[in-house]
């Protein structure tokens, strides 16, 4: 069978202040993008992109991320502290003996994770 899907482009996060999340994603957590001025910008993380998007621009509800987006990072430890300087809270952490995860929320509540494998 052929394969219908090349790959993933980006994945949409729901926001309800666009510029709150903006501030969010560019400022606390330091991520690029080459649109910030854009109604809903793209942001550049690596290998895809994360598109912030207001669902009711569109004629939705909004309705946060539940499942984690996971952030790869250099080490899982030294970034949180950062990202507790800087006025995250985490929800916890966890080893799975693959690799280390911490769990936290952007300012519009999706979930997401600090991530790295052990062996990469």
């Amino acid at each position: 069978m052929e394969n219908l899907v090349e790959r993933t482009d980006f994945v949409s996060v729901p926001v309800q202040d666009m510029e709150r999340a903006k501030a969010f994603y560019r400022d606390t957590l330091g991520l690029q993008s080459p649109n910030w001025e854009a109604g809903f910008p793209e942001i550049e993380t690596g290998n895809m992109s994360l598109y912030l998007v207001d669902p009711t621009a569109m004629g939705m509800e909004f309705a946060p991320h539940s499942a984690h987006i996971a952030l790869r990072v250099p080490d899982v430890a030294v970034v949180r502290r950062e990202l507790e300087e800087r006025g995250v809270r985490f929800s916890g952490e966890h080893d799975t003996g693959v690799c280390k995860m911490a769990f936290f929320r952007d300012s519009e509540g999706n979930s997401l994770m600090l991530h790295r494998r052990h062996a990469s």
